[in-house]
Parts: structure tokens; sequence; C-alpha cells
């Protein structure tokens, strides 16, 4: 069965909207893509007015910016050693925004949405020095 994304037929006081209303194509929603630790694999997808949507299925590097050296690399994800979103997705090797994952250079945080966007951009996490 397909997922749609349409406004519900219910009011907020309990009505129903009257209309006569067909089922777009636009109107059609998809499962979340879970994005993984593996050899980099996208899949796009045409959206509206033409334009495409590249979104990851898999991937092994991520654009890594230094905030010390205010500089960019690209680096090599070794695991995944947190994730905020869902616990279980550290098991699974799932990657979303928000998820620690160490690096060649350090842990680092992701900052994009690898699901959305097609590519891992990530932040190099500060170790706290001692008070």
């Amino acid at each position: 069965m397909a997922i749609a994304q349409y406004r519900s037929k219910r009011k907020v006081s309990g009505g129903r909207y009257v209309s006569s209303f067909k089922k777009k194509l636009r109107y059609l929603g998809r499962l979340p893509t879970l994005t993984k630790m593996d050899k980099l694999t996208k899949k796009s997808l045409r959206t509206t007015g033409g334009h495409k949507k590249t979104f990851l299925l898999t991937a092994d590097t991520a654009n890594v910016f230094d905030p010390k050296t205010k500089k960019h690399a690209q680096l090599k994800i070794e695991t995944i050693t947190a994730n905020p979103a869902n616990q279980n997705y550290v098991r699974r090797n799932i990657m979303t925004k928000g998820a620690i994952i160490k690096t060649e250079k350090g842990p680092a945080r992701i900052t994009s949405r690898p699901g959305q966007e097609g590519m891992i951009n990530a932040v190099l996490l500060q170790e706290k020095e001692g008070k």
C-alpha cells in the first residue's frame, strides 16, 4: 500500500471535510532512507518540477570539517559510535543527522541528512580540556 502525505479528512472539531479529492502523485510519500555504512551507493528520484532528489543508501566516507584548522577533508568512516535518534541504529550501522562517527582524525558529528541530501557532512568534535 502506498504511503500518502495529504491533509486529514477530519477537521480539528471532528467534522469531515467534504471535497472532490483525487489521489495525486505529488501526495505520495516514502519510507525513510536508512543510510548504512558500506561502499557508496546512491539513488535519485524525480520530484516536482522535473528536479532530482539524490539520497544515499550506503556510504563509507564523509566530508569532515576541522574547526581548529578551518579545513575540510574527505575521511573514511570507521564505525558509528552513537546515534541520539535511536540507540538501535548504532548496532545496525545506520547514519542519520546528529550521529557520532569514528573517523581517521577522531570522532565527528554528522551535520547533513544523508537520506535526503545525498552526502555526509560532519564536524570534528573538540576534545574537552581539564579545568
